[in-house]
């Protein structure tokens, strides 16, 4: 007997897929890459514990769903249903099928359960029906609902951009999208079709449409297919971010199956004839510049009238997908690179040259780091544990004080000012002292550790010690934390500077005395 094994993130997935976007369980298994099987189990826990409101779903985390469900380990088996029961009528099924549009095999499957209570359960219903279906039909054609599908693919065929300053010339990709039901069709130009040209080109896809179907059909691009299959492609996570951002889902053409994208196929074809093809005489020098005579002809061809039906795509659109599309979101998707890492020892994590801290305790624990144009956030288990502004300045600390263990936070609260202001307020020589010893280095923030410990040597040996030795050691040219604390030690603050300095240099030319070059 097959097993599956589902991880607990996915869970909420495919309980989204189901409640929320309302996709069927075929095509949930599809969108997840799951069996049919284990979505039904799912949907039977989900119903059992009555788990089935999408926003009571988002609003629970990922362990507190794996709960209710009633699952103890984090691997989850599906029932499988034996196979010997009595065959249901195929012919009378597929007659009920082509005649009434609204009916569906989940309501054929229910007839017939009633008939047969011992018969099969629905997802080997299915899988049975399919092989007989192939058996009497060579081919079928494929229909598409409204605000069912959206197609994707780039044109096999560039543009060429001239850079102006240089003369070196670069071509540009040409991204096409069309709707399922009315062909309408999106398309523009991106230097490239990696990751992020990728995603911003279906976000203004998505604008254009002016709204989002419930599945995207893309070809196994790697930029949005890290891992193409025929039966379970994997997606990438920003692409699945994406996908969830906009409320619909992703299941990829089969690879080799150009009936699997058809559509989309079509529209290369005419976006090659009507503007590709149209624009090879022209010159372009900015992208700008190319994404604006490709919407000019993109009108053109969604205006006009199609001979076979006797509309254009843009009244079937108004007609037959528009009204049926979801509504975009409040706020438009924003690219995020997603990487993996472990948090340094001193616990922060390195992005693009900077670095951002993470609660102390996940010291060489692996976390995600998803970062945008505005923003670097941290992951662990799929939880947003923080959120940093981004900075561009390289080889800068991003540091929130309350990560820090309780000694790092309290060293961190003495800053130069707080420090030389300190330092002022218990009299003008121990001020000077300490703005010196502050100012000795490139890196003031190299002597705070220095600067500190002068500021506490007053709690060992009193203020009025402290302030002499700092005035002599002012006055003999040695600004070191080790000058006053050996004066101190010694009781030398008092004495005459001349002797002072004959004993300071003793102390720093002494054979067992580390000199500074002793030091990195």
């Amino acid at each position: 007997m097959a097993q599956e094994r589902l991880a607990m993130r996915d869970i909420k997935e495919i309980l989204r897929l189901r409640f929320k976007i309302g996709l069927s369980q075929r095509q949930t298994a599809k969108a997840s890459g799951f069996g049919r099987t284990t979505v039904q189990e799912y949907e039977s826990r989900a119903l059992a514990a009555n788990l089935t409101d999408p926003d009571s779903i988002e609003k629970l985390s990922t362990e507190d769903v794996y709960t209710r469900l009633g699952f103890k380990s984090q691997t989850i088996f599906p029932v499988v249903e034996p196979t010997a029961k009595p065959l249901p009528d195929w012919h009378r099924i597929r007659e009920d099928m082509s005649r009434h549009k609204h009916t569906t095999l989940m309501l054929l499957w229910s007839e017939y359960k009633e008939a047969h209570p011992d018969g099969f359960q629905y997802s080997h219903f299915c899988e049975l029906y399919g092989a007989w279906k192939k058996k009497v039909t060579v081919v079928m054609r494929q229909e598409h609902k409204a605000g069912e599908k959206t197609f994707i693919d780039y044109a096999g065929s560039t543009i060429n951009i001239i850079d102006a300053r240089t003369g070196e010339v670069r071509p540009a990709q040409i991204f096409v999208a069309t709707l399922g039901a009315s062909s309408y069709v999106f398309a523009e130009a991106s230097w490239t079709q990696t990751l992020p040209d990728w995603l911003t080109s279906h976000r203004r896809m998505v604008e254009f449409f002016k709204g989002v179907t419930q599945i995207l059909v893309p070809d196994n691009l790697k930029s949005g297919v890290t891992k193409p299959n025929r039966y379970e492609a994997k997606i990438n996570r920003a692409y699945q971010e994406f996908a969830e951002h906009y409320n619909t889902c992703v299941i990829p053409a089969r690879v080799r199956r150009p009936k699997d994208k058809a559509k989309v196929e079509v529209s290369v074809q005419v976006v090659s004839r009507w503007i590709i093809a149209a624009l090879r005489n022209n010159k372009f020098f900015s992208l700008e510049e190319l994404n604006d005579a490709i919407a000019g002809l993109l009108k053109r061809i969604n205006e006009r009238k199609m001979r076979h039906i006797g509309k254009s795509r843009l009244e079937l659109y108004e007609e037959i997908d528009k009204p049926a599309l979801k509504p975009l979101p409040a706020r438009p998707y924003e690219f995020g690179e997603w990487r993996g890492v472990t948090v340094n020892v001193d616990y922060h994590v390195e992005y693009d040259e900077a670095f951002y801290s993470t609660p102390y305790s996940l010291v060489q624990t692996y976390v995600w780091i998803r970062a945008t144009n505005s923003v670097v956030e941290i992951y662990q288990n799929f939880e947003r544990i923080f959120a940093h502004r981004r900075t561009f300045i390289k080889r800068k600390y991003v540091t929130e004080p309350s990560h820090r263990p309780v000694a790092h936070q309290e060293h961190a609260k003495w800053t130069q000012e707080r420090i030389v202001s300190w330092a002022d307020s218990k009299g003008d020589i121990i001020g000077e002292f300490v703005k010196r010893l502050i100012e000795r280095k490139v890196h003031p923030e190299q002597n705070y550790r220095s600067a500190l410990g002068v500021i506490r040597l007053s709690d060992k040996h009193g203020f009025e010690r402290v302030q002499l030795a700092c005035g002599k050691a002012i006055r003999i040219g040695s600004i070191s934390y080790q000058t006053i604390n050996n004066m101190l030690k010694n009781g030398m603050e008092k004495v005459p500077a001349t002797d002072v300095e004959l004993q300071i240099n003793f102390f720093s030319n002494h054979e067992n005395v580390r000199g500074e070059n002793y030091y990195p």
